[in-house]
């Protein structure tokens, strides 16, 4: 079965900012491989890293193996439709919410976080994977729809930070929170969404975990700003060419800079 973006599809991502593709993403046996090898992955974060379910945050700089489902066929394909063929991975994030304890993510727009780093900013997207399912009463992803046309924002700080994913959220009078809408997933589903639109969750109060994997996708036609980075940073090539001078590390090793970086302290939990 193909994962290649319809028409249609094309059509509602640039008219709403997302689109939710109603098939699977990857084959049986390599979402499986997936979702056993993301519970090996927390396990050790937690112990080895202390890293908290919310916060693994570019893993494949820890575990690179995962650049087999990052760079796979079956999600470049996809991503092709929306930003075309040459193609940078950004960045990626495992955003784990344990049952019943899992935080909120307040509402944001990553264009606001990742202003700074690229140029233009306008093709750049996320697919963000439902690796358990991601329903309404564990916390699925909200966006509000055709918010994408904006994408700067003004933002507070939260009301309780130990209850979100992160510190600062768009102004209630920036946004229309009735209008947005609950994207619910089953397994191996997937939505992909733009990096101007404004989305959050809701806290897991259910009994079910509820865990996605975010890959981060630009077209090379973007120029990114290293300087707005640690140099510790890395971006990879994952289909065609650049166009825009960029600077690729090589995909499927370990950024061990950032480990070490990560083992004295010294790294900042982002959300990137």
């Amino acid at each position: 079965m193909t994962t290649t973006a319809t028409a249609a599809e094309i059509a509602t991502y640039r008219e709403r900012g997302y689109v939710l593709p109603d098939r699977p993403l990857f084959a049986p046996d390599d979402f499986a491989a997936l979702r056993e090898r993301f519970a090996a992955i927390e396990s050790d974060a937690a112990a080895t890293y202390g890293i908290e379910p919310e916060q693994l945050d570019k893993p494949h700089f820890l575990y690179p193996d995962l650049f087999a489902w990052l760079m796979h066929p079956r999600v470049l394909d996809l991503v092709e439709g929306f930003i075309g063929p040459d193609i940078g991975l950004f960045t990626s994030h495992f955003i784990s919410k344990p049952a019943r304890t899992g935080k909120r993510v307040p509402w944001h727009e990553d264009s606001s976080y990742w202003r700074r780093l690229f140029e233009p900013i306008d093709d750049i997207c996320t697919v963000w994977l439902a690796i358990d399912p991601s329903t309404t009463a564990n916390g699925c992803l909200r966006v509000v729809p055709g918010s994408h046309r904006n994408g700067y924002s003004r933002y507070s700080p939260v009301a309780d930070p130990a209850a979100a994913v992160f510190g600062s959220e768009i102004d209630a009078d920036q946004m229309d929170a009735a209008s947005a809408v609950d994207l619910v997933l089953e397994p191996n589903r997937c939505s992909v969404h733009h990096a101007r639109i404004i989305h959050g969750s809701e806290p897991n109060r259910s009994a079910q975990r509820r865990c996605g994997f975010t890959m981060r996708y630009f077209s090379t036609r973007c120029r990114f700003e290293p300087a707005a980075m640690p140099d510790t940073f890395r971006i990879f090539l994952a289909r065609g060419r650049d166009h825009a001078g960029n600077r690729y590390a090589e995909p499927g090793i370990a950024n061990q800079a950032w480990i070490d970086e990560l083992l004295a302290g010294r790294v900042q939990r982002s959300h990137l």
